[in-house]
């Protein structure tokens, strides 16, 4: 039964694909020429009908990795340029392999790429219909030579799933590392994984909530826009959606997600622990866990992964939000909170969210107590020579901060906040999957002396 949904839905999605790619065919067969045998030609070819396009994209963080934030009342340019996580660190000196991600071509140093160049933007990654366009995973965001250029650039059509979840269903290196509630089961997700997306419920495409204009996506992690706002709400299509009128004045301080996404990772594990500290030994063997998944592994250490896993949960605000600064320095006697919610009960507006909470120990400059942007790609870095020495001091001068000589590894947390995998609504959280003796909130941790449905304020 199970497999006859699956490749009914899979059906649903290639009639889906081979109608927008005929429709794209329609209007661009006769507009675009070949030969095409690189990226940027592509672009300059569409650059004829939509200049303003690129002119527009160029204005976004999908273009420039990065956004103006005021942080404690300094303005930084903060983004994937120069934020440091507790997965790969830094894209500092890894450029190569990480603007496979980045919708432009040739990108191997942000120091000296040009974001001025319109054909330097990729307009196929997120217009391709084919389903035959792929990047070269070292080639600085360009395409992999068995790409047809002219096929793909002849059949552009309208963003799908499979152009935004290329990048964002593996971000961190593969299949739901990094998000816990963005992975390859959302391409074709079961009702049960995600009511929204699912061909059996309401078949939401990513812009049907990320609305689009003037290629402007709304959305952001704490991680690179601490302090923007989320700009996306569930209220904007669910006002008071409970007949009960008491979940609907739960809605004051309980955000949607926290009762409609009851478990993360559904369907594919992701990562919850990474220990730098542990790679490099030549001598350990490499380990997997029960989900296949690399427990440990030379070049990259300790791992734990991750199923159908209970959120953390915490007070969010938008605005109001952490998140460490490159170059700063911290306490590494305790964990440092790279990036997370600050908000508390007390904040007005504020509500309870569930987040994924990714541990890890990483480098850092035991001197300066900073942390370090480690070079990992390439036949002098780290997953290569497995010399901390050599990636230290190469991913810092990438990233323009000075370096001691002197490392060692601090413990680092960093909070995800969950937003997609929302359950059907007979499978959210009842009652007393909160309150009463077993329920899953810790309340302490939010604020309250004890349950405040038994009296704790």
């Amino acid at each position: 039964m199970q497999l006859k949904q699956n490749r009914r839905l899979l059906l649903l999605a290639f009639a889906g694909v081979l109608l927008l790619a005929t429709t794209a065919l329609a209007s661009h067969k006769n507009r675009i020429e070949g030969p095409i045998s690189s990226g940027p030609e592509a672009t300059a070819q569409c650059l004829n009908c939509h200049e303003d396009a690129a002119t527009d994209f160029m204005k976004t963080s999908h273009w420039n990795w990065t956004l103006e934030q005021e942080i404690d009342g300094k303005i930084y340019q903060r983004g994937k340029r120069n934020a440091l996580n507790n997965y790969c660190t830094s894209v500092a000196s890894n450029e190569d392999a990480c603007a496979r991600c980045h919708a432009g071509y040739g990108m191997t140093d942000f120091n000296t790429f040009d974001f001025s160049d319109k054909t330097k933007v990729d307009c196929l990654v997120c217009h391709d219909s084919t389903g035959t366009y792929a990047k070269s995973t070292k080639g600085a965001g360009v395409p992999k030579e068995k790409v047809d250029l002219l096929y793909v650039a002849q059949n552009v059509g309208m963003p799908m799933r499979e152009n935004c979840g290329s990048c964002h269903f593996f971000g961190g290196g593969g299949d739901a590392v990094k998000h816990g509630d963005l992975d390859s089961s959302m391409f074709y997700p079961e009702r049960s994984t995600d009511v929204h997306m699912a061909a059996d419920g309401n078949d939401f495409v990513c812009q049907t909530c990320h609305v689009t204009e003037e290629h402007a996506i709304p959305g952001n992690s704490i991680g690179v826009s601490p302090v923007g706002m989320s700009e996306l709400a569930c209220t904007e299509c669910h006002d008071e959606p409970h007949a009960e009128s008491r979940l609907n004045t739960h809605a004051d301080k309980v955000a949607c997600q926290t009762c409609h996404i009851p478990t993360y990772s559904k369907e594919r594990a992701t990562k919850t622990w990474w220990d730098w500290s542990k790679a490099g030994d030549k001598n350990h063997e490499e380990v997997t866990d029960e989900f296949g998944k690399h427990a440990y592994v030379q070049k990259k250490g300790e791992m734990k992964y991750g199923m159908n896993l209970v959120p953390e949960y915490a007070w969010y605000l938008d605005g109001k939000n952490e998140a460490y600064i490159r170059g700063e320095k911290f306490d590494p006697s305790k964990p440092l909170l790279m990036a997370g919610p600050t908000a508390t009960r007390e904040d007005k507006g504020a509500k309870i969210f569930p987040f994924k909470v990714m541990r890890g120990k990483q480098i850092y400059d035991t001197e300066n107590n900073t942390l370090i942007a480690a070079h990992l790609i390439g036949k002098d870095g780290f997953w290569k020579t497995f010399d901390w020495q050599q990636a230290a001091t190469i991913g810092m001068k990438a990233a323009g901060l000075p370096y001691s000589g002197n490392y060692g590894f601090a413990e680092t947390v960093m909070f995800w906040r969950l937003n997609h995998q929302v359950s059907p609504k007979e499978d959210a959280l009842s009652c007393l999957d909160c309150h009463g003796d077993n329920g899953r909130l810790d309340w302490s941790a939010l604020g309250y002396k004890k349950d405040p449905m038994g009296g704790g304020k």
